[in-house]
């Protein structure tokens, strides 16, 4: 039974919004990823995942980054968004996550990370894609995207806004 008193017990990920221009790379997560809601065909999210015990959040940002796309980031990025979400029983024992987002500003290239397409599908990843800001406002297709509201918060980050405290993300 769990103790309505106790503090959540929160996983805490890192994730990088990688802006090229007007594009954005977001990975494909797949069911059974938990970030995926039941009838979803995908999630379309930021490259990112768990801040490992002892880790420091920027150090686990670019220890993902290296293993999902290959990019290599020397820089403290900014840190643009704040994101927590109730997900009781996420990984049979978290009550919800959070995630922080960085800011990358590169130029275009090609992702491929350190791990293999087996290792990639083993994190439920099905793709890397960048992807237009306009073409995620107009899309009506089957997945979601993570935040729901990406096109608004993205839409300030392209045109320069960068906020000075992180931005607080809903669903």
């Amino acid at each position: 039974m769990i103790d309505p008193l106790a503090a959540p017990r929160l996983r805490r990920t890192v994730r990088a919004v990688i802006l090229d221009d007007d594009c954005v790379l977001l990975c494909r997560f797949r069911p059974p990823h938990p970030a995926v809601p039941h009838r979803v065909a995908g999630i379309w999210a930021a490259p990112g995942g768990g801040v490992e015990p002892g880790e420091q959040p920027l150090e686990a940002l670019r220890r993902e980054l290296h293993e999902e796309t290959g990019l290599v980031v020397d820089a403290d990025p900014p840190h643009v968004w704040h994101q927590e979400l109730a997900m009781p029983g996420l990984e049979g024992e978290y009550d919800g996550l959070v995630n922080d987002y960085f800011l990358v500003r590169t130029a275009r290239f090609e992702p491929r990370g350190a791990f293999s397409d087996e290792q990639l599908a083993d994190e439920l990843i099905s793709e890397l894609r960048w992807w237009r800001h306009a073409d995620i406002a107009g899309y009506d297709g089957p997945d979601l995207f993570s935040p729901r509201d990406l096109v608004r918060p993205l839409a300030a980050l392209i045109a320069g806004d960068v906020p000075s405290t992180p931005l607080l993300l809903g669903l």
